[in-house]
């Protein structure tokens, strides 16, 4: 006798059946796939959201190794989105991704934020593209979830969620705000930032180290750490799932959802 298919029955059981509808029912692109992208798409899977549309121009170096999902010795040299694609789909096989290996630009950005999603999780670490994606976002009306920089941090619990107006302590977000503004955007911008002092360590520059950057100026690769990067990225999880579902997950619905496979109380 086949098992029943109840991969999700522990998030039904806590949210409910008909949040779990709604996350089935969800379209959510996340855009740059490195430390913070690849933890907030592997949360987002793990959640049952429908459709994902992910987004990267890169692939996996060994630099990446000490913070992204993605990169392991068999998928050294892949692109970032082919390997999450099937990653993705090895959690959830009805879930449609889609992968988009492309440069966020001003000619791609069109196409990232097409159909359009319900919501929109900005993990691109490079200002130019952010600022395209953000931007054209919120002119859109999609909501937006933007990680602000998450390398040279150490404090998990200096990590903080708010409108980018109020953003502190964190240069990128300054430097996000600034140019925002410059398009009349002084707000709308839901954030995942730092208050940690940046310390300004630095990380021993890799060959490959400006990859990242190819299409925009060339900087100095930065310090960062595998707990820093996922916390970034599972924060971001949960405001876009916050952003679809709204009062549902903060409330719960205990006992409403589907009953557990065994009669264990662990997690």
């Amino acid at each position: 006798m086949t098992e029943p298919d109840n991969r999700f029955a522990r998030t039904e059981l806590l949210l409910g059946a008909e949040a779990c509808a709604r996350l089935r029912a969800a379209r959510v692109v996340v855009a740059g796939l490195g430390g913070v992208g690849s933890y907030a798409a592997e949360a987002l899977a793990r959640m049952g959201v429908g459709q994902l549309r992910i987004v990267d121009f890169d692939t996996v170096k060994p630099s990446n190794v000490n913070r992204q999902l993605y990169a392991l010795e068999s998928t050294l040299g892949r692109p970032k989105v082919e390997v999450a694609r099937a990653r993705i789909l090895d959690i959830d096989p009805a879930c449609e991704v889609e992968a988009m290996p492309v440069f966020i630009d001003d000619t791609t950005v069109a196409g990232v934020l097409s159909g359009p999603p319900d919501v929109v999780i900005d993990a691109i670490d490079s200002l130019n593209p952010k600022l395209t994606l953000v931007s054209r976002a919120v002119e859109s009306g999609v909501c937006v979830i933007s990680s602000m920089g998450a390398a040279t941090r150490t404090d998990p619990f200096a990590v903080r969620v708010a409108d980018i107006a109020e953003t502190r302590m964190c240069p990128l977000a300054r430097h996000l705000r600034k140019r925002l503004r410059k398009r009349g955007i002084g707000s709308g911008v839901r954030c995942v930032y730092s208050v940690e002092p940046d310390s300004g360590r630095r990380g021993v520059a890799d060959d490959d180290g400006e990859a990242e950057f190819a299409r925009g100026r060339p900087r100095a690769p930065l310090g960062s750490l595998s707990y820093m990067t996922g916390i970034f990225g599972l924060v971001a999880a949960r405001e876009a799932v916050l952003s679809i579902l709204g009062p549902a997950l903060g409330t719960g619905n205990a006992g409403a959802g589907v009953p557990p496979e065994d009669g264990a109380v662990s997690a």
